[in-house]
């Protein structure tokens, strides 16, 4: 008995602090209609965004092509080929490691690779 009471009293302070008229009560479809609209919103910025970023890189990189900056540089590159083989085991066939021209631009412009990229990875494998 004295349990039921000091729930009642809570109740009663509680209500003295929030307004239960403000809070609503939504239904599972409305819940999930809501969730299906912010999750449509957050793609649309993600995909936006990303193409805003693209598109930008692509007007400094032409840019840099129009004003003769340098829109091009080269990296020096090791090159070699993974030729499998029948009986399971792997050749490895090096070439000498040699200039490869890329673009100064954070995605590939132009059919290059960024230099950012190719700093990163000098090593170029190709499996045949």
């Amino acid at each position: 008995m004295t349990i039921d009471r000091r729930r009642a009293a809570r109740e009663r302070e509680s209500a003295q602090f929030y307004n239960f008229d403000l809070v609503h009560t939504t239904s599972q479809a409305n819940r999930r209609a809501r969730l299906r609209r912010m999750l449509g919103i957050s793609v649309l910025t993600v995909v936006g965004v990303g193409l805003l970023v693209f598109a930008s890189d692509y007007a400094v990189f032409r840019v840099r092509i129009a004003a003769n900056w340098n829109a091009y540089d080269s990296v020096t590159v090791e090159h070699y080929d993974a030729v499998a083989q029948k009986n399971g085991k792997t050749q490895f066939i090096f070439d000498p490691p040699g200039p490869q021209t890329c673009v100064n631009a954070l995605f590939p412009q132009a059919g290059l690779l960024p230099c950012w990229y190719l700093r990163r990875h000098p090593e170029q494998r190709t499996d045949i």
